[in-house]
């Protein structure tokens, strides 16, 4: 990640700049006492975090925040103060840490992290993306670093299962098939299964995400393009999302394989024939 330090104290800079270039996961760390100055860096190039003084001489921190987001929409801000009285005004505008000064390292690592791991993820044609979706360990979605409430368990089953098909289409019966394992699929249950698509749709319909699943005459599908999936990563070969799985994958699920896509990786990178 590339962070920018902005501090108009020389030393706590100094030394914020040198924690930050610690951090293994630190690509770029440029620091600066000039606010202004540092406005105009990242104008002009990629930055991921801005730790920001709050307490500056030629604009407070929360101004300066406001001007960046301007800028750049998707920088995360991670505010450092000696005052606990402007965690309100910080969060305001969508902060993504808090740091009390003095700064430890491992406090500053942790909100680094955290501030890092909920930035937008950038699309293909450089848009970002709203949806966040965690398949390594528990299943859970997030819209704009909110977590989605699923009315129904099975609605939000049904999700990760469409997830798990990384964009490729499922049957009415197949969604079947996944949720009541050894259900009679009758007329009673097909209108079960109606009850849950429903409430899927109505789910992300509040969420103002609705774009993220077509269904079609008889089956349906999630649209990947418009998904950051950790899983989805790990399979194009993303650093972040590799070092994040631990051998556990929608745990609550027994369908859940992820073997089996390291399985078809593989085969198709090896003629193991």
């Amino acid at each position: 990640m590339n962070i920018v330090c902005i501090d108009d104290e020389k030393l706590i800079l100094d030394n914020t700049v040198i924690m930050c270039k610690d951090m293994k996961e630190t690509d770029e760390v440029s620091g600066f006492t000039n606010p202004y100055k540092a406005l105009d860096y990242i104008r002009e190039n990629a930055v991921d975090i801005a730790l920001v003084d709050i307490n500056m001489p030629e604009i407070d921190g929360i101004n300066l925040a406001k001007l960046i987001k301007k800028e750049k929409p998707d920088i995360a801000i991670v505010f450092l103060t000696g005052y606990t009285e402007y965690a309100v005004d910080a969060f305001s505008i969508h902060a993504q840490g808090y740091i009390i000064k003095p700064v430890s390292k491992d406090k500053l690592f942790e909100e680094l992290r955290f501030a890092y791991s909920h930035k937008p993820y950038k699309t293909g044609d450089g848009n970002s993306c709203r949806v966040k979706v965690n398949t390594f360990g528990n299943f859970d979605v997030f819209v704009d670093g909110r977590q989605v409430d699923f009315r129904r368990s099975r609605a939000k089953e049904l999700f990760a299962y469409l997830i798990d098909r990384r964009g490729s289409s499922i049957t009415r019966a197949e969604a079947f098939t996944t949720l009541w394992e050894d259900g009679v699929y009758d007329r009673s249950m097909q209108k079960q299964l109606d009850v849950i698509i429903r409430s899927l749709k109505d789910t992300l319909d509040e969420y103002g995400i609705s774009d993220i699943l077509n269904i079609q005459k008889g089956s349906m599908r999630i649209v990947p393009e418009l998904v950051d999936c950790d899983m989805y990563r790990f399979l194009d070969g993303d650093v972040d999302a590799i070092n994040a799985y631990r051998g556990e994958y929608m745990s609550a699920y027994a369908w859940a394989d992820f073997y089996s896509y390291l399985r078809a990786e593989m085969s198709e990178k090896f003629d193991f024939t």
